[in-house]
């Protein structure tokens, strides 16, 4: 999770400070999922198992099997393999936040790595907590990310929103592609914004479609969601697998983070640093380490330093001033501190950065 004294991305919760003068809304790390342990947290996760279809044709029968979901090197890998299994010919694995994790709006993001080929549907999404009692798609859902595999369609993701409109279901859509190669290549962050107004997609950082959510006739976005991750096969958007499937296929899950807004106080309008890279050397550190932080802008405004330990406790904190250009850091560790894995965050505004370390004591 988190480094000492830079740390920015989001594996550990990092509290955003700025001196007084002005209130401001700024995004704060509420939860994070950075799938650190051996197996998945059932605190946090529950499997959803079954081969009926799932409202869509599909054809996989989805297990809680650690062929089909397990941890590997600090991700979440769901798997799809062509194999029969309870009259299916396909299974993979299907995960849910459903009543232990919710939330009512924010910036929700997951960096992940696609699967790809012809008939793979894997997804990163959220339905509304009350899907038990009034079911879909009265619940309303999020769809964060999804993609149809094979071909050009390797490279192409969807954003989508779905609602009940007085019994029949709408839904509102946009879609982005990368210029080059195909998501499976290597790993992207899909993520949306939502608040009071509206819910904006982003990939990579960049928005790409965007629904006002303010008509009363979409209320269903206004309530708490769960997560939820899985790869499916076939099904009627997608259509079936064929020669060129390439199986086993994986999704591989580095982390989820969940932010949203709080009131701050600022310095009078100062502008927040723009930094872009963190980097710490020794690591593995004894006792002393260096952090090196490049950054595009300095800025009057303080940014938070963070350590934060694998199960998302602040352990150290700090605020730095950066300038524009390299910011070099000495850092020692705190008395008390135990041999170990951390993450080092650092915050400005809106932007936050994450580096893991290693301790030895």
């Amino acid at each position: 999770m988190t480094n000492r004294f830079i740390d920015v991305i989001s594996k550990a919760g990092v509290l955003l400070f700025l001196s007084t003068m002005v209130c401001a809304q700024s995004y704060q790390l509420v939860w994070f999922e950075t799938f650190s342990g051996t197996q998945l947290d059932e605190s946090v996760w529950s499997f959803e198992t079954g081969g009926h279809g799932w409202g869509n044709n599909e054809l996989q029968y989805y297990t809680s099997s650690s062929d089909n979901v397990f941890i590997e090197d600090g991700k979440l890998v769901i798997q799809a393999k062509k194999e029969n299994y309870s009259g299916k010919n396909y299974t993979s694995a299907r995960v849910i936040t459903m009543g232990k994790k919710t939330f009512k709006y924010g910036k929700m993001e997951a960096r992940i790595k696609l699967p790809y080929g012809q008939g793979i549907w894997p997804a990163f999404w959220m339905l509304g907590q009350n899907f038990s009692s009034i079911g879909w798609p009265a619940c309303g859902e999020i769809d964060i990310m999804e993609m149809i595999g094979g071909g050009t369609n390797d490279r192409t993701i969807y954003g989508t929103a779905h609602w009940s409109d007085n019994g029949s279901h709408a839904s509102y859509g946009g879609k982005k592609s990368i210029s080059s190669g195909i998501f499976a290549d290597d790993f992207h962050i899909f993520g949306i914004e939502w608040d009071e107004t509206a819910i904006r997609w982003f990939l990579d950082g960049e928005q790409y479609h965007v629904i006002d959510i303010t008509p009363s006739g979409l209320s269903e976005f206004h309530n708490e969601y769960f997560f939820i991750l899985n790869v499916a096969v076939g099904g009627e958007w997608p259509g079936s697998p064929d020669g060129t499937t390439v199986f086993p296929q994986r999704m591989e899950v580095d982390y989820i983070r969940v932010y949203q807004e709080v009131s701050t106080d600022v310095e009078d309008e100062a502008v927040p640093a723009s930094f872009d890279e963190i980097s710490v050397y020794p690591n593995p550190f004894n006792n002393q380490a260096t952090i090196v932080v490049n950054s595009e802008r300095g800025s009057d405004h303080l940014s938070r330093l963070c350590i934060v330990n694998l199960l998302g406790e602040v352990v150290y904190s700090d605020k730095v001033k950066l300038v524009a250009g390299k910011n070099k850091f000495s850092f020692e560790a705190p008395a008390g501190l135990n041999s170990g894995v951390y993450f080092l965050n650092l915050n400005s505004g809106s932007k936050l950065l994450s580096t893991k370390i290693i301790y030895l004591k």
